[in-house]
C-alpha cells in the first residue's frame, strides 16, 4: 500500500478523524477499490454496485457509514 492526499468536506475530515482503526481501515479498503474501478474506466452504475457489495461485505452499511459522517 501507498498513501494519497485527497480534500474532503471539513465535516467528513473531522468524522474520520474520530472513527475507529477498524472502521478506517474498512474506508481506506472500500475507497482504495472504488478508485481502481475508477482507474479501469468503468461505468458509474457498476461502481456505485461493486462499492454497495463492498461496504456490506466489510460491515460498512448506510446507515453506519451515515453515522459515521454524522456522529464521527
Amino acid at each position: 500500500m501507498d498513501t494519497i492526499t485527497i480534500q474532503v468536506e471539513k465535516e467528513v475530515a473531522k468524522a474520520y478523524k474520530k472513527i475507529t482503526p477498524i472502521k478506517r481501515q474498512q474506508i481506506e479498503n472500500l475507497f482504495s477499490n472504488w478508485l481502481k474501478d475508477i482507474i479501469q474506466d468503468r461505468s458509474i452504475d457498476e461502481i456505485i454496485a461493486d462499492m454497495q457489495q463492498q461496504a456490506t461485505t466489510n460491515g460498512l452499511t448506510e446507515e453506519i457509514l451515515q453515522d459515521i459522517l454524522e456522529n464521527g
